[in-house]
């Protein structure tokens, strides 16, 4: 099984109006649909990078919105919308029923005018979704990598795991540092060598998980 990141450019015509609001205003260059409901009634949560009156005022370019709310947070608005219609195209709302694949969350709107997701299945149906997405437009794979039926991202082992857990105890992570490789040395019982590269290779691993998000 395969988890593919894609990003693409569609024509102005199959835009979602939600997209066209952050690719015009700079008040907003980020929405992230993080959620939403099986049903017809079109039930979604949606983050903008912007704060309420931007993300109003993004959100204002949906017609069949029913009803809305927001919460503000450190970095954004959250909005859930209640609307009777999801205002993607057909085209391409039949392309992803079509899909033999599933398409995780958050499909990401961005200022440039790409969209990006994720999507997972078998090899051949991913590439079967980018000849589909490819008459609809501009495709890109960004990452390739094998499904994990859990999801780790930072793909520790369990004594990397444990290295950062006594790291945190003993204050190695506090500001200003209260502990010290020694102290994690100690809580693992090993040399501090081993401390200090189960430590750096934790980190490392930490990091990158987290850089690949989309």
């Amino acid at each position: 099984m395969k988890r593919v990141r894609f990003s693409i450019r569609y024509p102005d015509r199959l835009a979602h109006p939600i997209h066209r609001r952050v690719a015009g205003d700079a008040a907003v260059t980020r929405a992230e649909l993080l959620l939403w409901s099986p049903t017809a009634d079109a039930t979604t949560l949606l983050w903008c990078d912007g704060d309420r009156a931007a993300t109003e005022s993004v959100v204002a370019g949906v017609d069949s919105l029913v009803a809305s709310d927001f919460v503000a947070d450190a970095d954004g608005t959250y909005a859930f919308l209640r609307q009777d219609d999801y205002e993607f195209p057909a085209a391409l709302l039949d392309t992803v029923a079509d899909a033999a694949v599933i398409f995780l969350p958050p499909v990401v709107f961005r200022e440039a005018g790409d969209v990006r997701f994720e999507a997972v299945g078998p090899s051949a149906a991913v590439s079967a979704l980018h000849d589909d997405l490819s008459e609809l437009g501009e495709p890109t794979v960004e990452r390739v990598r094998p499904f994990e039926r859990r999801e780790s991202p930072s793909r520790l082992t369990d004594r990397q795991r444990a290295a950062l857990e006594a790291a945190v105890a003993v204050g190695y992570y506090e500001v200003p540092r209260s502990g010290t490789v020694e102290d994690v040395a100690a809580a693992l019982d090993c040399s501090s060598s081993t401390a200090g590269e189960l430590l750096r290779k934790a980190e490392a691993a930490v990091v990158t998980g987290y850089t690949e998000t989309p």
